[in-house]
């Protein structure tokens, strides 16, 4: 059977990007490399989950903190359902942190094609997280709010130095 490229999607990534396991918001994608403005950095796919699979399982699990809302892919408002699905995205989409104040990294969901792009908001210096907005209901004490507490403060880890990764 011969396989159609004409609807395909194209997979890439932005070269140059690490994943950092000690930070104070725990795992975070960091660039070893400037990014401009604009830039694409990373496409995804998703894995759309079922509400009774979500609902029965996935929410009851760490991975649930991990999903994203998605919306209903059909055009019958009669038969969508209530409230949007959830939606696993397979890629670096599930390893940025969120930012309430500094987010560099936006993203667009194309539903059709079932998967999830992110590019640079602004420029991105060498060594700083790659960090988008989860949005104002968090489920988690956001580590960006204006603490009361100068030195908690100065304890957010922004950037790291690409010199002691490439050691």
């Amino acid at each position: 059977m011969a396989v159609s490229f004409e609807d395909a999607v194209p997979l890439s990534r932005l070269p140059g990007l690490v994943l950092v396991s000690d930070t104070p918001k725990g795992r975070g994608v960091f660039t070893m490399v400037p990014i401009p403005r604009g830039t694409h950095i990373d496409t995804n796919p998703v894995l759309v989950l079922s509400p009774t699979d979500n609902e029965a399982h996935i929410k009851h699990t760490v991975l649930y903190h991990y999903t994203y809302n998605w919306p209903a892919p059909t055009s019958d408002a009669a038969s969508a359902p209530s409230q949007p699905l959830q939606a696993v995205v397979l890629g670096l989409g599930s390893l940025f942190n969120h930012s309430s104040r500094d987010q560099n990294v936006v993203w667009t969901r194309d539903v059709a094609r079932g998967t999830v792009t992110y590019r640079a908001a602004r420029d991105i210096a060498t060594g700083e997280e790659l960090c988008i907005s989860y949005g104002a209901r968090l489920t988690f004490v956001d580590a960006d709010a204006i603490s009361e507490e100068p030195e908690e403060a100065e304890n957010v880890l922004r950037s790291i130095q690409v010199d002691e990764l490439t050691r």
